[in-house]
C-alpha cells in the first residue's frame, strides 16, 4: 500500500514538473505566432521617394551624363548622374539627413549623406568632387551647403558634379529623388554631336 502511494506521489511530482517546463514554452510559441509581423526593410527595387527639395547644384543644371546602371556588380556603366557646374559653385544637400562621410577618395573630395526617414538601410546620396565644409556626423537640412565643387578630374570632360544614390549596396537613379515640378522645364540634355540630327538644307 505504501509503495503504491509513493509511486502515485512521484507520478504527480513528475507531472507537475513537466507542466512547469512545457507551459512557458507553449505560451512562448503561442505569443510568437500571435505577435504582429513587422514590416520588412525596403528592398533595392522599391520606388525611391521624391524627397529632394532642390538640385544639388544650380537651379536646373544640364545633365551631362545620365544614370546607366551596369548589368552586373562589376560591369561597365554609370552609377549616378553628372550635372554641369563650375568650380567653386556651392554643392547642397538635396534633402535633410546626416553626413556619414566627408573626405578624399582616390584624390577626389567626396561627401555622403544618409537621408532622414527613408527606411532601413536609409537612402544615401553621394557628391563628388567636393571640397567639404561639413564633417562626419553633421546634420544637414535640405538646401544646406555641403561644400564647393572642385576643379574637374578625368571623370568629366568639363567641370561637373557626380551625384549618386544608393540603398545598401544597390545603386539607384538619383533623379528619382526629384519631384516632378523640379524635373519639368529643365534645360535640354546634352547629347554627343553624332546623335544630333543636322537641319536639312533648303533647295
Amino acid at each position: 500500500m505504501r509503495a503504491k502511494r509513493c509511486a502515485r506521489t512521484w507520478t504527480a511530482v513528475l507531472l507537475v514538473m513537466t507542466l512547469c517546463v512545457l507551459t512557458p514554452v507553449a505560451w512562448a510559441g503561442t505569443s510568437a505566432w500571435r505577435r504582429p509581423a513587422t514590416s520588412p526593410p525596403p528592398a533595392a527595387g522599391d520606388p525611391v521617394p521624391a524627397v529632394a527639395r532642390g538640385w544639388p547644384v544650380g537651379r536646373r543644371p544640364a545633365i551631362l551624363r545620365g544614370w546607366d546602371p551596369p548589368p552586373g556588380p562589376y560591369g561597365p556603366g554609370h552609377r549616378g548622374v553628372d550635372l554641369a557646374a563650375e568650380p567653386g559653385d556651392p554643392v547642397r544637400a538635396v534633402a535633410a539627413g546626416r553626413v556619414v562621410f566627408a573626405g578624399r577618395v582616390a584624390g577626389r573630395g567626396v561627401v555622403s549623406v544618409d537621408l532622414a526617414d527613408t527606411g532601413d538601410p536609409p537612402l544615401r546620396t553621394t557628391y563628388e568632387p567636393v571640397r567639404a565644409s561639413v564633417g562626419e556626423g553633421d546634420e544637414v537640412v535640405a538646401g544646406g551647403e555641403l561644400g564647393v565643387l572642385e576643379p574637374p578630374a578625368a571623370h568629366c570632360p568639363r567641370a561637373c558634379l557626380h551625384w549618386g544614390l544608393r540603398r545598401g549596396e544597390a545603386y539607384l537613379d538619383p533623379l528619382a529623388l526629384l519631384p516632378p515640378w523640379l524635373l519639368r522645364a529643365g534645360p535640354s540634355r546634352l547629347l554627343p554631336l553624332d546623335k544630333v540630327p543636322l537641319p536639312r538644307r533648303r533647295p
